[in-house]
C-alpha cells in the first residue's frame, strides 16, 4: 500500500503527476535520473492523481507535478512544479 512505501526509514520521493500533464511529462526523464542517482540511498515512486485519487487528496495536491519527500511515513520536503535533478538528489540525500 501507500502507506507502507512511505514508511520507510530511507528517504522516498512521491513525483504525484498526471499523464495530461505537460511539466509532468517534461519530469519524467529528470526523475528516472534522480532514481539512478540515489538508487539504494532513497526510493523514488510515481503516483498518477487520476488513478489514486485518494492519495492525491489526503496529501492536499492542487497542481501537479508536485514532489513530497517522505521519511518514516513524514513529509520533510515539499515542491510543485518543475525542479532540476540536482535540487532533487540533494534534497533525498539531505534526508537520508
Amino acid at each position: 500500500t501507500f502507506s507502507d512505501l512511505i514508511n520507510s526509514d530511507k528517504p522516498v520521493l512521491v513525483d504525484f503527476y498526471a499523464d495530461w500533464c505537460g511539466p509532468c511529462k517534461t519530469m519524467s526523464p529528470v526523475i528516472q535520473e534522480v532514481a539512478r542517482a540515489t538508487q539504494g540511498q532513497a526510493r523514488v515512486i510515481k503516483v498518477d492523481i487520476d488513478k489514486s485519487t485518494q492519495a492525491a487528496e489526503a496529501y492536499g495536491i492542487q497542481a501537479v507535478p508536485t514532489f513530497i519527500i517522505f521519511r518514516n511515513g513524514n513529509i520533510v520536503w515539499r515542491h510543485s512544479g518543475i525542479i532540476d535533478k540536482n535540487s532533487l538528489v540533494n534534497q533525498l540525500l539531505q534526508n537520508s
